[in-house]
């Protein structure tokens, strides 16, 4: 038997539906009713929910997984244990020849003693909906729980390629429930309201933990080391509390809130730079910080004299060095430069390379001159 029911059936109730029905998992909505919905869980912990997932195995067949689950029924029927140990192939009727229609998948418990219907039983069913030109989900049974909404297009059948599975015909629609007193993992189910003030649920689609306080969902903010959300809280717990302030993270100083400063990170840097033909590098220092940083590079002439014409060119453009990864420029920039008998212009680029470009007039970049450059530019 792939569906089992804890005690719904008169008799027959085995040891061992009693123990694969053994869930222990009633999230209360009032003093007699529970949430229905399904365990949470994987197999490899990676997701939230993996009970009772469907997937399609054909062009009108998918199949539906193993999981456990509680069914709520009337207030006063109490809540149905029901797990699924065995995956079941489920098969959706052809499309209706002119419309589209929306079925229901569900997991859904009998019962004849309140539903007067003949049987003691919990299945996998279809709800097949009703085809029409804008088409919408057909009502859930009593005692049932909905797991998915498959669109079943016009003319949809094995032998026209059936339903469009990956043009995505279907919905999820699980929710979760976990026991009284749990940390109830969101999913699906965001904004069902709270049984109770102090109730907690962990709402992963907006990344906090949240309270019940009697009207609304709120996210908790005084958890340790946690950042309270904009306007939660006035005066801080200890000494080192964080709250958002309108987008400005504030520290609580154990009088009042300050705009909190975040540590200056500097890092600094005295290799990497590599000379160019005719050039002997003498030393390199470079520091950043916030995106800005500022380099100082010593070289050397040991080619030919380089002579500056009477205007301060220097033809063509002379390769002097090139600066490392990560400390280039984001766009070209001038910088300045001087053996401290003259000066001039280089050109900083995006690739790394510093050019001098201009000397003093009639200037000479003489061989064996510690020649400096330095500049600051943004990364």
């Amino acid at each position: 038997m792939a569906v089992r029911s804890g005690w719904l059936s008169p008799t027959g109730q085995t040891r061992q539906n009693t123990r694969i029905t053994n869930i222990g998992a009633t999230t209360p909505v009032n003093p007699l009713g529970v949430r229905s919905g399904i365990l949470p869980g994987t197999f490899d912990g990676k997701y939230r929910v993996g009970g009772l997932w469907m997937s399609s195995t054909g062009p009108m067949t998918a199949t539906v997984y193993q999981g456990k689950a509680v069914i709520q029924g009337g207030t006063a029927d109490g809540a149905y244990p029901v797990a699924l140990d065995e995956d079941m192939t489920i098969t959706f009727a052809d499309g209706d020849p002119l419309n589209d229609r929306i079925d229901l998948v569900v997991l859904r418990v009998y019962d004849n003693d309140v539903d007067a219907l003949g049987k003691y039983e919990a299945g996998i069913e279809i709800v097949r909906g009703t085809p029409a030109a804008v088409p919408t989900a057909p009502a859930a049974p009593a005692r049932s729980l909905i797991l998915f909404t498959v669109k079943v297009k016009k003319g949809a059948s094995a032998g026209t390629g059936g339903i469009d599975w990956a043009g995505g015909a279907s919905t999820d629609l699980r929710t979760t429930t976990v026991s009284s007193g749990g940390i109830l993992p969101v999913y699906n189910n965001a904004g069902v309201p709270g049984a109770y003030p102090g109730q907690y649920q962990d709402n992963d689609n907006a990344h906090f933990l949240q309270r019940w306080d009697g009207t609304a969902w709120v996210a908790y903010p005084k958890e340790i080391g946690g950042i309270a959300p904009s306007g939660t809280i006035t005066t801080g717990s200890y000494t080192g509390q964080y709250r958002d302030y309108n987008g400005q993270l504030q520290r609580w100083n154990g009088n009042a809130w300050a705009a909190y400063q975040p540590p200056v990170e500097v890092e600094t840097t005295s290799t990497g730079a590599t000379p160019a033909a005719g050039w002997t590098l003498v030393g390199f220092a470079g520091r950043r910080t916030r995106g800005v940083a500022t380099v100082s590079v010593t070289v050397v002439r040991n080619g030919t004299d380089l002579t500056a014409t009477s205007a301060g060119n220097l033809s063509p453009d002379e390769l002097v060095c090139t600066l490392p990864a990560g400390w280039r420029p984001s766009f070209a920039y001038e910088a300045s430069g001087t053996d401290f008998y003259g000066q001039g212009a280089f050109t900083l680029s995006t690739d790394g390379n510093v050019h001098v470009r201009a000397w003093s007039a009639n200037g000479v970049l003489t061989a064996g001159r510690n020649i400096r450059i330095t500049a600051t530019y943004v990364l």
